[in-house]
């Protein structure tokens, strides 16, 4: 069976956007980079990217044109199939790369459907709705919380005061020089 595998980036306050959706708290250069190697390693268990519409066009806006001399993953992300989940967008264009695939039926069902096919791990970054219906639905098999040495005291939380999750282990901790925390969990 197939896992999903949600990797966000949050603040020490547990917020995953500031109060208009902003993600420049962790857009300074040092947060990322070197913790880059590891998201390059990590990019070998997955073979497809999740994505709701706000993510895809922060994403297609960017990452079509990185490179690798400056971005490591540019071309593992580029050439990993993508499914983006909107009932708005007809089709997702990404560059010169191979298009995203909308998906505009039910996210839930969708993906407890690709979890049943063959297939390496997925990987949902952004995305904090989708991200919200999936816990909801208790289709996250594994928390990847970067978390950066910023606090924004409002904003989008990542987990709201509304929602009920179940109880989480710890899997892993990860330190980097700039001050980033990996906080790696599963459903206990």
């Amino acid at each position: 069976m197939r896992k999903v595998i949600l990797q966000e980036w949050v603040t020490i306050d547990g917020y995953a956007g500031g109060p208009k959706g902003e993600i420049d708290f962790f857009s300074a250069p040092e947060l990322s980079q070197d913790s880059d190697q590891d998201l390059f390693d990590f990019m070998d268990s997955i073979d497809t990217i999740l994505l709701g519409a706000n993510t895809y066009q922060m994403f297609v806006d960017y990452w079509p044109e990185a490179k690798t001399d400056t971005e490591i993953i540019a071309d593992r992300l580029n050439e990993t199939p993508k499914l983006i989940f909107s009932k708005t967008l007809t089709q997702a264009p990404w560059g010169k790369w191979k298009p995203a695939t909308v998906i505009s039926e039910d996210a839930v069902e969708t993906i407890r459907s690709l979890k049943e096919q063959s297939g390496k791990d997925m990987v949902l970054w952004g995305s904090i709705s989708l991200a919200q219906s999936l816990m909801k639905a208790g289709l996250i098999d594994e928390y990847h919380l970067r978390v950066c040495p910023v606090v924004l005291g409002e904003g989008k939380a990542l987990f709201p005061n509304s929602f009920s999750l179940p109880q989480l282990k710890h899997v892993a901790t990860k330190t980097y020089k700039a001050g980033l925390v990996l906080l790696r969990y599963v459903p206990a």
